[in-house]
């Protein structure tokens, strides 16, 4: 899965606040099913024995964005607290001042329920200053809301915006098996069909038209599908407006080679109620006027009994009949258990009404993966990027860079030392991983990492090859010695020691030509930040350090976007910052030098192991240039974070 999970995240002493679907039934005070509470337990416990605080968030109902007492959380907590058997704090407000007053003095490992995040009408609008205010409360968000995922609001992608935002596990399963289903189903893959609407399948069977061997339609929308090919449905429920449609998908599947399997009878009755007569007629028979069809019959159970036997990638959504009424319950429940004994197929419930069917019939453990997301789930398996989960944040694949600029620190013995130690507890897969000692520790350092997955890299470089110029040294000395990567341009040789963009430049272009890499510094100061100057400064640095390269000098680059401000400061840039800052690089990159090249930017500036797991997760940022934190033990960890992040796939 290319999305980031609650294992990949450095939890440990972190707050946490954790979007769940704890939409559940009520009647007087209290949950009259926990199925959604206990699908979220796994995650809830895997957080809370590593977080310092989790707190929870969920909707219930519509409340239309004002405080409803019918849809209050309070018995929710109540039954999550005796599922977990361990206290849960219930408070009683949305967001604010009074829930951040509430959070002072909780216990280590407190869990928290907040009050129904749709009380606040900034909720479904998905108001970002609402987002901005729960962010605050916590340093990572979990989203484990599949049933949410097809709606941007608040507490699942505003959110995402200021913190980073991974999956839960009832997330990944559902991503999972999904994203299986959709896009790399095994052979023969059936899908059955029902509930009452063509319109609300439409999405799915176009999507799936394109993968799927066999339709199987059964529920109401079937008779929709029947009258459009001249069959009699008598008073069956069928949309009148979409009979054109149900014939155009018919003749889509015909060309496509798809199987549509259509039922041969039906169970039908002239009330929909329990105890009524019912009788079962041929669907080529017809049904009289009077008559609904309310079931599939005996003979399509064993026809798509029969079509389903085979498959090896079953997704079910919709049931087949009004299954709620006993009477007209066998069809749903007969392929509910079929669906049970193919134990060598892959059998996803869509969600919905398919799910609580098999959970009636208790056979929800005996599918592959039934959904908790009716909508959420259609709109997946119609190929829809859904934003509660495109605001995840993903898997980095590719180049990862993380440069340890020593600057002035470390005698030889020192680094002697402290390079042992770090050779051996680093051995990153996956992530470049460089160390750049001051030039009198280069020899040494260089004899330790010598066959190590460590890469060797200096501080800085003069343009020439040789000549008389006092205390330089040249890209050939540091060739000889093993040197690899090279920093260039750093904001304090800048600073302290006047480096123009044109000597960069030289610098850069001396560096390449004797095969090593330059890890290429920009960044602006906090006065030209201030000035909305950043995109300007960082262009312009840009533009005449690579004058005269050409797309494949370039593509040998690692740029480090450092702003001057966050440099030894203490201050880092927030996540949002460096994203915006290092997407304008990429982009930049791409429009002087064409969209195939790709050039890893590393963020620099102030990063410790407590602030990098926000700032790697973004999209642009392919690794980090690391100060003071790349002295000691620190880096260890800074390393083990950018692995947990990177995807094992390749590209």
């Amino acid at each position: 899965m290319r999305k980031l999970t609650v294992k990949d995240a450095p939890l440990s002493g972190k707050r946490v606040i954790m979007r769940v679907d704890f939409n559940v039934p009520l009647k007087d005070g209290v949950v009259q099913d926990d199925t959604r509470i206990r699908a979220a337990l796994e995650t809830i416990r895997y957080v809370a024995e590593r977080a310092s605080l989790l707190i929870l968030l969920s909707h219930l109902g519509r409340p239309k964005g004002v405080k409803d007492p019918k849809y209050s959380l309070e018995p929710v907590a109540k039954r999550l607290e005796e599922l977990l058997e361990k206290p849960v704090a219930f408070i009683s407000d949305v967001a604010g001042e009074a829930v951040k007053e509430r959070l002072k003095g909780l216990e280590h490992g407190s869990i928290v329920l907040l009050e129904n995040t749709r009380f606040h009408p900034g909720e479904t609008k998905n108001d970002l200053e609402l987002s901005k205010s729960w962010a605050e409360l916590a340093e990572i968000h979990v989203n484990d809301a599949f049933g949410t995922a097809h709606r941007a609001h608040s507490s699942n992608v505003g959110i995402a915006q200021f913190l980073p935002s991974i999956a839960g596990f009832l997330m990944e399963k559902e991503i999972r098996f999904l994203s299986k289903v959709t896009y790399e189903p095994e052979h023969p893959y059936v899908v059955v069909l029902g509930g009452a609407k063509v319109s609300d399948n439409i999405g799915v069977i176009t999507n799936l038209l394109e993968k799927a061997d066999r339709i199987l339609i059964g529920g109401a929308m079937m008779f929709t599908f029947l009258k459009a090919l001249g069959k009699d449905v008598g008073s069956s429920k069928v949309e009148e407006d979409k009979l054109d449609l149900a014939k155009e998908i018919v003749e889509k599947c015909q060309e496509k080679g798809v199987e549509l399997v259509l039922p041969m009878d039906t169970v039908i009755a002239e009330k929909i109620e329990e105890g009524v007569e019912k009788r079962i007629v041929d669907v080529d028979e017809g049904i009289p006027q009077g008559w609904m069809g309310l079931d599939v019959g005996p003979k399509t159970l064993d026809l798509f009994k029969e079509k389903l036997r085979d498959a090896k990638t079953v997704v079910w959504n919709g049931p087949m009949g009004v299954f709620e009424i006993e009477s007209f319950a066998d069809g749903t429940k007969g392929i509910a258990e079929f669906l049970a004994g193919m134990k060598e197929a892959i059998t996803v419930i869509g969600g919905g009404d398919s799910a609580a069917a098999v959970t009636k019939f208790g056979l929800e453990k005996e599918m592959s993966h039934v959904s908790t997301g009716g909508g959420a789930s259609l709109e997946f398996l119609e190929g829809k990027e859904l934003p509660g989960i495109a605001s995840i944040a993903d898997r980095k694949r590719g180049h990862l860079v993380l440069a340890g600029n020593w600057k002035m620190h470390k005698t030889p013995s020192q680094a002697t030392l402290f390079v042992q130690k770090l050779a051996s507890a680093v051995r990153p897969k996956g992530v470049e991983t460089i160390i750049c000692p001051p030039f009198v520790d280069i020899p040494s350092v260089a004899e330790i990492v010598s066959g190590s997955s460590i890469k060797l890299g200096a501080q800085n470089v003069y343009h020439e090859d040789e000549g008389a110029f006092t205390g330089e040294i040249s890209p050939v000395m540091l060739k000889e010695l093993g040197v690899e990567y090279v920093i260039v341009g750093h904001s304090e040789r800048r600073k302290i020691f006047g480096e123009t963009d044109e000597m960069v430049n030289r610098k850069i272009k001396a560096v390449l030509r004797h095969g090593m890499t330059p890890i290429f510094c920009v960044g602006e100061t906090l006065e030209e930040r201030q000035k909305g100057l950043t995109f300007n400064v960082v262009e312009r640095q840009i533009r005449l350090g690579l004058e005269g390269l050409s797309a494949e000098d370039v593509r040998k680059l690692v740029i480090a976007y450092e702003p001057v401000w966050a440099i030894g400061t203490g201050v880092v840039a927030t996540p949002q910052q460096a994203e915006e800052a290092m997407k304008f690089i990429k982009d930049l990159l791409k429009g002087l030098y064409g969209e195939n090249v790709e050039v890893p930017v590393l963020y620099g500036g102030s990063i410790k192991p407590e602030n990098w797991f926000g700032i790697v997760v973004q999209k642009s940022v392919d690794g980090g240039l690391v100060g003071g934190a790349s002295l000691g033990d620190s880096f260890v960890e800074l390393v083990e974070i950018t692995e947990r992040v990177r995807s094992d796939e390749e590209g």
